[in-house]
């Protein structure tokens, strides 16, 4: 396996467990009842601050995961696996790992410049395919 295709692996399995960082306390924050239900109705509560700031940065990784497989897929079929892009595949993942603590904690404005490293590592990764 080829590290980038190693490190989406990886983040593939931080996803993961983003989803469990975030689904405990949300069930704890809105009751089983709700979250097993359809959800056809409003949530009974607000979740707290930290739980909505988990849910948010779930859902970012869910986006920058889109580029990031794009850009994996497009160096391994392409056989344009360098030390530029897999230095930039850990990079992402790294800045993966640090986002979720930064976002839940509200660091601000390091939340958004960690997610600014992951994504120009991905932006990078694509940009070294075509070279």
């Amino acid at each position: 396996m080829t590290p980038e295709l190693t490190a989406l692996t990886l983040a593939g399995l931080l996803q993961a467990a983003q989803f469990v960082l975030f689904a405990i306390p949300a069930n704890l924050d809105l009751g089983t009842a709700y979250t097993t239900s359809p959800r056809d109705t409003p949530p009974p509560r607000p979740l707290s601050t930290v739980t909505g700031r988990l849910q948010r940065a779930l859902n970012n990784h869910f986006e920058g995961l889109i580029l990031f497989t794009l850009a994996v897929v497009v160096v391994t079929l392409g056989n344009q696996s360098t030390t530029v892009t897999q230095t930039a595949a850990w990079t992402y993942l790294g800045a993966r790992l640090l986002y979720i603590p930064a976002y839940a904690a509200g660091l601000s404005p390091w939340r958004s410049a960690i997610w600014a490293v992951g994504f120009f590592a991905t932006v990078t990764m694509l940009i070294a395919a075509l070279l």
